[in-house]
């Protein structure tokens, strides 16, 4: 256990603080808006990347001709959170972290659109599975219930992991030869910067100076742990390991956050909630079988 442990603990760090992270940012938006909810996050991470990026001596000179490239992946990734976080504002951590876990689906046929790649019986087979496990979900067993009026928040949540998918689609089309820290690090310069012009008239300053302790907790765990340590946890062992096996991992991180708001926000295990979470599990198992 300890040698597993050892061997594993960076992957395994990074999918506790973010299936932990949806219980983080439903506490911070009881004080926050959700696009300063992004700009903090994201400010934090800079800082924290920036501390890693001058430890480990990396150059911080800038090529232009790559940041369209990152320019691209920061637009996608600020819309990307901007929505997550506002769906959180209307449905719970625990819908929420189950939803996440359908992007592979995402993914999957995003890769089959752009890059032509097959998708046999059996992966099919598992998409319907998947959105049948979502549609449980979010229409608590009651199908004719479901529109967007009633489960936005569920809505936004789905469309989040779209939006992840066309993300990761463009990370594996960018041509950017910067260390993955510096990628990251630029990025989130960026998305700051994106973000910054619509947060002018929310108070965002002000709000930060009056934060109770809860949220201040809340927006450096997400800042510092999710968007500092865990990126770099993730790049360094899908570096070190088969990345395969880290992105088993993922797997974990829609258990860690039914847990976690349970503990946290006293949101209840469900044995609907919990059937239809495992069905999408499934679904996306199957999409993902080599």
């Amino acid at each position: 256990m300890h040698l597993y442990l050892k061997q594993y603990y960076k992957p395994l760090i990074s999918v506790l603080f973010w299936g932990a992270s949806f219980i983080a940012t439903k506490a911070a938006l009881d004080e926050l808006k959700p696009l300063s909810i992004v700009f903090i996050r994201q400010i934090l991470g800079v800082l924290f990347l920036g501390i890693v990026a001058l430890k480990r001596k990396r150059s911080f000179a800038i090529r232009p001709k790559e940041h369209f490239w990152v320019l691209i992946l920061a637009i996608v990734a600020a819309f990307h959170l901007w929505i997550q976080v506002t769906g959180l504002k209307y449905t719970t951590a625990t819908n929420t972290g189950w939803i996440i876990g359908i992007t592979p689906v995402f993914i999957a046929v995003l890769s089959m659109i752009i890059f032509k790649e097959k998708l046999d019986a059996a992966k099919w087979f598992g998409i319907l599975i998947a959105f049948a496990g979502l549609i449980l979900l979010i229409s608590k067993g009651d199908i004719a219930s479901l529109n967007f009026i009633t489960h936005k928040g569920d809505f936004l949540v789905l469309a989040s992991a779209g939006t992840w998918g066309i993300y990761s689609i463009a990370g594996k089309k960018a041509s950017i030869n910067y260390p993955p820290i510096m990628t990251i690090f630029y990025q989130f310069l960026m998305m700051a910067v994106i973000v910054t012009p619509f947060i002018l008239n929310e108070n965002t300053f002000e709000s930060f100076v009056h934060l109770s302790t809860v949220s201040w907790i809340a927006v450096l765990f997400l800042g510092i742990l999710c968007s500092g340590v865990s990126y770099v946890f993730w790049v360094e062992a899908m570096k070190e390991m088969n990345v395969s096996v880290v992105g088993a991992f993922l797997y974990l991180e829609p258990f860690v956050t039914v847990v976690t708001a349970w503990v946290l926000l006293n949101e209840e295990i469900k044995i609907l909630t919990l059937t239809s979470g495992l069905i999408i599990i499934f679904g996306v198992i199957l999409v993902n079988r080599k």
